[in-house]
């Protein structure tokens, strides 16, 4: 045991599972090595399944390896088939139904890992790994990151590595050389799928029709507005877009980024309403009155991630509507940047911005009978707080100034956790609990203005950004998410008002970890804000870090996932060959195709007709004894062939039968000893010392 102990510390982690893998049975070692590549292909998917479906996989995965490692006999079909059915009825009742992109892989999921119980012959091994294959390719249906990616092809190889673990006939190589050669096959298909990916004619969407839910389960702004949704928004770190700009970027006062109008209140919930869609279907434009102040325009390139909604993002206020590839893009009458469909990849587009207020436009009955409503029934001490400040306060602008240093001069707070809100969410929160996030702010600012008579309106998006110092990249997280008000003052038009800018101003200047209070756990590992400690220090690696992972990113996002049909086009330009019609870019790329395989497969073919140096000495022995009239049989192995070359009827000098049998002992030792094999280049010595004998058998 101590023996034992000592050799174990004093070998790495690789080297002592490599050793444990090699002392099982082959049937074991090769069997936990497929179940080390399932489990590889299920762990991703672990994120996304629901819980049950993940403990019954991982369970399914122990009890295979249990019995692996136990030697029992594998479970019957009448256990396996009701197990299998109770599980396809809980998918089933999660989902309601088994087709989709969520309910289909939860079904392969199960599938894989039943098959791993029910593999009883050959057969079973292939659909178990080709069951893999395609499990694994559905992982990109949530994720095209650049970890998904090392994550996928570190998969692949243990996938080969466990596929040719189970060709070999006869003597196994260790499971290091198995692995390397697992990574040859995939770096060698990695020129042809280079080739592919950039030569390959692009189209426009898919190439089949994906499931309908193939792009939900996204994160971000939705087309309406509850108290506590963007408050959720905030705990996310996740990105909304990127953006470039090509001057200096704005203040963070003026980093509104526009996205969705809310003009219907029920009392508890803002939507798009009439106005807003009308709006859209109008496909109404707007058109600068006259040339904008080159001091007041912001160019934009925006790389926005996928969210699977309609609207993109820009700073107050867009001119003109962007160009998207195969995206139709409108500008509505109330500056929203609308998509004909929703954005389900990262798109890239150029858009111009005037951080001046809107030209005035005029505002139609019903859009002014829009802008007023309110339901019936709701918040009347909203209501009649409103009709107290209209008396005293008769001009609109002196009323909206009278209602932001309510805000700010009583008792009201900025949190993420404010208490719940009754059936009258603005009376609670203005006269009750006065704590809450943006949306409480700006809903109840825009009931209040409706209440006095002034038309208003509430805009979603996002406020902020932090520059990258990597790559001068400004990132918009979904923490960002904000909420703010307008409100229709004459002669201006619609004029932007924040009331959360009243409550917390720093909110608008900085980010918003800094403005709300600190976790227990931020407070016992950042100790007091302000003070420098070792905490502190480890805090400022990690931001370095995280920039530089984030600028990576960036870079696999712009040559990477936003690799569009027109990029290609002026890939093609750059290559000469954008005059060619589909037909003569088909031969280009078959040919090219074939010059990428060829120098994978020529190499290979010509190490292939090359004879192991061992069975080519040993094939010039037989062919010198058969000359002598003392050729080797087919069935004869070295051992046995030796014994009768040097029998006492055989008619070989007895100097040669000593040479022989000295050879035959030294071949079987390079041949098939433990210390050398058939994948070892035997040395050079002994290499010599063979040779040698082979002259004395002459």
């Amino acid at each position: 045991m101590q023996q034992l102990k000592a050799e174990l510390e004093d070998k790495p982690l690789f080297r002592i599972s490599s050793t444990y893998m090699q002392s099982l049975p082959r049937d074991k070692s090769d069997t936990l090595l497929l179940l080390a590549a399932c489990a590889m292909v299920l762990l991703p998917h672990f994120l996304h399944l629901t819980w049950w479906n993940s403990l019954i996989c991982g369970g399914l995965l122990l009890w295979r390896a249990w019995i692996t490692l136990r030697g029992q006999r594998l479970p019957p079909l009448w256990l396996l088939l009701p197990l299998a059915a109770l599980t396809m009825a809980g998918i089933y009742m999660d989902y309601r139904t088994l087709f989709g992109r969520d309910a289909g892989v939860a079904m392969l999921a199960l599938l894989l890992t039943f098959k791993l119980l029910e593999m009883r012959a050959r057969r079973d091994l292939f659909v178990v790994l080709l069951l893999s294959f395609f499990l694994l390719l559905t992982t990109f249906f949530y994720s095209q990151s650049m970890l998904s990616l090392l994550w996928m092809m570190a998969t692949l190889v243990l996938l080969l590595t466990a596929q040719q673990s189970f060709q070999y006939t006869g003597i196994v190589p260790p499971l290091k050389r198995r692995l390397r050669l697992g990574a040859t096959i995939l770096a060698m298909a990695l020129p042809l799928t280079l080739i592919l990916f950039l030569l390959f004619p692009r189209i426009q969407g898919p190439l089949w029709g994906l499931p309908g839910d193939a792009h939900g389960g996204r994160s971000g702004l939705s087309d309406n507005m509850t108290p506590g949704n963007i408050g959720q928004l905030a705990l996310s770190d996740d990105i909304a877009f990127r953006v470039k700009f090509s001057d200096a970027p704005p203040a963070p006062a003026k980093r509104y980024w526009r996205a969705v109008v809310l003009n219907d209140f029920d009392g508890r919930t803002w939507t798009e309403g009439r106005a807003g869609r009308g709006a859209i279907e109008n496909e109404a434009r707007i058109q600068p009155v006259a040339a904008p102040d080159p001091a007041t325009v912001v160019h934009q390139q925006i790389t926005m991630e996928a969210n699977g909604q309609r609207w993109l993002f820009a700073l107050e206020t867009p001119q003109l509507a962007p160009t998207l590839d195969g995206i139709p893009v409108r500008l509505t009458a109330d500056h929203q940047l609308r998509a004909v469909r929703p954005i389900t990849e990262s798109v890239r587009y150029d858009v111009v911005s005037n951080l001046k207020p809107a030209a005035a436009e005029q505002i139609t009955s019903s859009g002014m009978q829009q802008a007023l409503a309110l339901p019936a029934n709701f918040n009347p001490r909203a209501l009649e707080f409103a009709a107290s400040l209209r008396e005293k306060w008769p001009s609109n602008a002196a009323l909206v100034n009278a209602v932001l240093n309510f805000f700010r001069h009583e008792k009201f707070s900025y949190t993420l956790e404010p208490p719940l809100l009754g059936r009258d969410s603005v009376d609670d929160f203005l006269f009750s609990s006065r704590a809450g996030f943006c949306e409480h702010y700006a809903s109840s600012f825009v009931v209040l203005m409706r209440a006095a008579g002034i038309p208003a309106r509430v805009v979603t998006g996002y406020q902020g950004g932090e520059i990258n110092p990597v790559d001068d990249m400004m990132t918009v997280r979904q923490s960002d998410a904000h909420a703010w008000a307008e409100v229709w003052l004459p002669p201006h038009g619609w004029v932007r008002v924040d009331p959360t800018a009243a409550v917390a101003p720093d909110r608008i200047e900085t980010q918003l970890g800094n403005v709300l209070p600190r976790s227990f756990f931020g407070n016992l590992l950042g100790g007091p804000a302000g003070k420098a400690n070792w905490w502190s220090g480890l805090n400022d690696s990690v931001a370095l870090l995280r920039a530089n992972w984030e600028a990576l990113s960036n870079g696999w996002n712009q040559w990477v996932l936003n690799y569009t049909p027109a990029r290609q086009m002026g890939l093609m330009r750059w290559l000469g060959l954008d005059e060619l019609d589909w037909r003569s870019l088909g031969i280009v790329l078959l040919a090219i195709g074939t010059v990428a395989a060829g120098s994978v497969t020529l190499p290979l073919l010509l190490a292939r007709n090359k004879s192991n140096p061992l069975d080519t000495v040993y094939s010039s022995l037989c062919a010198q004894m058969a000359r002598r009239g003392m050729a080797r049989n087919k069935h004869e192995g070295p051992a046995t062939y030796g014994r009768r070359l040097c029998a006492s009827g055989s008619p070989l000098p007895p100097s040669v039968k000593m040479a022989v049998k000295r050879f035959m002992a030294l071949y079987e030792a390079l041949q098939y000893g433990a210390d050398y094999g058939p994948h070892n280049k035997p040395p050079a010595p002994l290499m010599a010392q063979l040779k040698l004998l082979l002259s004395q058998c002459r």
